[in-house]
């Protein structure tokens, strides 16, 4: 049985352009910033870890908590991801018999942090402009 041509047949499109219509080419700029954002860094929760680290030297991991009133396992999950891209470095050591954690931001960490400020200043500039 011959597959017959449907009226509304669309070409496929390229892979540049799969899973984009029209209207997303016409998207204002300031939308086109906001999807160039570090995509690590933009997650609520860890942008709240490298802030809080950006302004102190270091943190432990029930300072974090504290900070970011979170728990253990997202904290840790999210430290995680940050430690892989090598934005923070994670200590872990005994004090007397207690198991402590301690983070700092590494310059890589510190660089994309104000690489993301940067745009988001930029994208707000863009948006009260309007």
């Amino acid at each position: 049985m011959a597959r017959q041509k449907s009226l509304h047949h669309r070409p496929e499109l390229s892979s540049e352009t799969r899973g984009r219509g029209v209207r997303s080419q016409a998207r204002p700029m300031a939308e086109e910033r906001a999807m160039e954002f570090d995509r690590l860094i933009h997650e609520r929760m860890r942008l709240g870890i490298v802030s809080a680290l950006a302004v102190n030297d270091f943190l432990s991991f029930s300072d974090l908590k504290t900070i970011l009133k979170t728990t253990d396992g997202n904290l840790s999950v999210h430290a995680r991801r940050l430690e892989q891209a090598k934005y923070l470095t994670c200590t872990k050591y005994f004090e007397g018999r207690l198991p402590r954690t301690e983070f700092r931001l590494t310059a890589l960490g510190r660089r994309a942090l104000e690489r993301y400020l940067d745009e988001m200043e930029q994208l707000i500039r863009t948006t009260r402009v309007r």
